[in-house]
């Protein structure tokens, strides 16, 4: 495993590093995580010999799955995973430099508005670092750096067998819901595909971070690849379940669209990230999202886009700290 250098973080988690973090651990306090998986197994979704029983039963009871047989080469996963080390062990003012536009790279949060400007509340800072590619921009690109343009090829990729993966999955999942094709078409579009490149720093013993803090995803989902130090956790069933990582398989996680969609019947499940205390963590998490002007028509939430979703979900965290999300768009109907 490479080694990180000092050198490689954001002047943040070094100034940081030594004292105990400013965030707001509420929710750790919700129950302590539960280690024993044995009794609470984490769906697993065969996408070769796909059930749709199952797969249904996975996202209303979980709102996430294990993915294997997924298509996606073994190779390519550790690749990724290798260049993604290789590329955040770069200097900090280096990385600065080459991840220009149509990247992005930031620290500390992984919310961002429409203009680009990171969106911070004011009770907590996540302990994450991020580099955001998206995918419609970069075959259209060059980048002088030899790694990050080796990167990029196989940031494409990856990504044409997320958007595989995605478009399977949606489809498995609307004929589960019995949605009409025609009128749904546009609740998944993969020109919104994007995919962020995460590294939670380690933390010195003493210190306390949340890599992410309990959040909801907005897209209709997120497909993870996790690296094998772990650090997500679920809550499903009224306790905070551990998601272990294992080799060659990618996790599936639903998210508000998703349930909006559904009308309620999956969950957009709630998760953290917790930060290891010996170990950088890396992950990638491809998100895909409805077409930003298509109308979401639901009996539990009255008509919105998601670009109205997500101006709204700027204003939350910008006015009460963190983003409302699908409660702020409960009908009338669903009230009363």
């Amino acid at each position: 495993m490479l080694e990180m250098n000092i050198e490689s973080y954001p002047p943040f988690f070094t100034q940081e590093s030594n004292q105990t973090q400013n965030v707001d651990l509420e929710e750790s306090k919700i129950q302590d995580v539960e280690e024993d998986l044995d009794l609470n197994p984490i769906p697993l979704i065969d996408l070769q010999c796909l059930n749709l029983e199952k797969l249904g039963e996975a996202c209303k009871d979980w709102g996430l799955f294990r993915l294997v047989n997924h298509g996606v080469p073994s190779q390519l996963l550790a690749q990724i995973q290798d260049k993604t080390r290789e590329l955040f062990s770069l200097s900090f003012h280096y990385k600065q430099a080459i991840l220009k536009t149509p990247l992005s790279y930031f620290w500390g949060s992984t919310a961002r508005t429409i203009s680009g400007e990171i969106l911070r509340s004011s009770k907590t800072v996540s302990w994450v670092e991020v580099i955001h590619f998206p995918l419609g921009q970069l075959s259209q690109s060059k980048f002088e750096d030899p790694l990050l343009d080796s990167f990029r090829l196989l940031m494409e990729e990856y990504g044409r067998h997320q958007a595989r993966l995605a478009r399977t999955i949606f489809e498995a999942l609307s004929k589960n819901l019995k949605l009409d094709p025609v009128k749904t078409k546009s609740y998944l579009s993969e020109a919104t595909g994007f995919i962020r490149v995460h590294r939670c720093p380690r933390i010195a013993e003493g210190s306390q971070a949340w890599g992410v803090g309990v959040h909801t995803d907005s897209s209709v989902f997120s497909i993870l690849n996790q690296d094998q130090v772990g650090g997500l956790e679920v809550f499903t069933h009224n306790k905070w379940l551990p998601v272990k990582p294992i080799a060659n398989t990618l996790i599936v996680n639903l998210g508000d669209m998703m349930q909006a969609i559904s009308e309620d019947e999956y969950l957009s499940v709630k998760h953290r990230v917790r930060v290891n205390k010996q170990e950088d963590r890396i992950s990638l998490n491809y998100f895909v999202f409805p077409d930003y002007d298509t109308v979401i028509h639901s009996s539990k939430y009255g008509p919105f886009t998601y670009t109205e979703f997500f101006q709204q979900a700027q204003k939350d965290i910008e006015t009460v700290g963190f983003k409302v999300g699908l409660a702020g768009f409960k009908s009338n109907r669903a009230i009363n």
